[in-house]
């Protein structure tokens, strides 16, 4: 028997399921697949950060600010979660007080909405920062969290209710495209359009093209506390000094040198793993916390117990919270391009690959998905 669709999309993480929602929302017939009997990969393992202050001014924070529109009506009207706390990036150092001041300056002018507080300002609207030697932070309003487990699980039972033209199949591993057909081991659909989403699977659907591509792989340590008691809450999620030299927003800023030049000098095994410290609340009350950045196609399975320790260690110079102590610990792997935001190809006719957005698969995936669609005149 042959199934019939309008567009199929290969992958049920982020990228995939905001492809799914937007075909679905414009009335297409759409069939996702999934390799798992549910996503596991990196979309279930972050912070679940809408994080548009992050992105560099122009094309890349637009369309983060559209994939945020995006993303509040799809929990709106999907009844999720989310905690629109916007963000705080606190300041210990001169170094970061001057990146942080000079961002709230300069950064208006290019479409971001955020102010300097004063230390009092910060304490006053977070109970979670370390009063002792804070000089100040930046503050924006425009970041929301959501709980990635809980969100990620619930959105295809929402689209498949929610619309009559989605249905999804999953531990379904797709294993050929040749449009109008697509296969897996026990069924066979004909699509007019195919989108795949297989954040860094590699080696399953065009393997040639990843191969000569410079697309490769990174993998984040993470923690996360228990559930914090008497229903504490964080408030804006945390960063630091440490994110203000990770994020390309924050390179518009001519001090930003100097602060990059004495991390490396002081603390250079955070330059080593690539590590920057963000702090955000699960919709249980937890925290997650992390991470580290390691590059290479074949990822070390083992994590490093000395990263954790750089991770904490950092953290306890801004965080204070009821119940610190750690309840979980994982890695994500996530795929990315050594210089491009994201990656977007045109393997054959009416079929795309969308892979590759990073660390930012959760802010990028709506406004990524409404323009692969659009280009595809879907």
């Amino acid at each position: 028997m042959t199934y019939r669709a309008d567009i199929a999309i290969v992958g049920a993480g982020i990228v995939g399921l905001a492809h799914a929602y937007l075909a679905a929302r414009a009335g297409l017939r759409v069939v996702v697949f999934e390799r798992n009997e549910q996503a596991r990969g990196a979309s279930i393992r972050n912070f679940g950060m809408i994080w548009p202050v992050g992105q560099p001014a122009g094309a890349m924070h637009q369309m983060a600010l559209r994939s945020r529109a995006i993303w509040l009506d799809l929990l709106h009207t999907a009844g999720l979660p989310y905690r629109p706390t916007g963000s705080l990036h606190v300041a210990y150092r001169e170094d970061e007080a001057s990146v942080a001041r000079e961002f709230a300056e300069v950064a208006p002018a290019h479409g971001f909405d955020c102010t300097w507080r004063n230390a009092a300002q910060v304490l006053s609207c977070s109970p979670a920062v370390v009063a002792q030697g804070l000089l100040g932070g930046l503050w924006s309003p425009g970041e929301l969290t959501v709980d990635p487990r809980l969100t990620i699980s619930k959105i295809p039972a929402f689209l498949s209710e929610r619309y009559g033209n989605v249905e999804f199949r999953f531990a379904s591993p797709v294993h050929s495209i040749c449009l109008p057909h697509v296969e897996t081991a026990t069924e066979q659909w004909e699509v007019d359009a195919a989108i795949v989403c297989g954040g860094d699977d590699f080696e399953t659907l065009y393997p040639a093209q990843f191969q000569a591509s410079e697309i490769t792989r990174c993998k984040l340590q993470m923690l996360r506390t228990a559930p914090q008691p008497d229903a504490w809450q964080l408030g804006p999620s945390l960063a630091a000094g440490l994110t203000l030299r990770f994020y390309p927003a924050f390179e518009i800023c001519q001090t930003l040198p100097i602060l990059k030049r004495r991390i490396a000098q002081e603390t250079p095994a955070y330059d080593r793993w690539g590590i920057h410290v963000l702090v955000s609340q699960t919709a249980d009350g937890a925290l997650t916390l992390g991470d580290s950045h390691e590059y290479g196609r074949a990822i070390d399975i083992f994590d490093k117990a000395s990263i954790d320790r750089l991770i904490l260690d950092y953290l306890a110079t801004f965080l204070k919270a009821p119940y610190p102590g750690i309840a979980e610990r994982w890695h994500g792997v996530y795929a990315k391009h050594p210089t491009q935001p994201f990656v977007r190809w045109k393997p054959e006719e009416n079929v795309r690959v969308v892979t590759a957005p990073g660390g930012s698969g959760m802010t990028l995936s709506f406004g990524l998905a409404e323009q692969t669609l659009a280009e595809m005149g879907l």
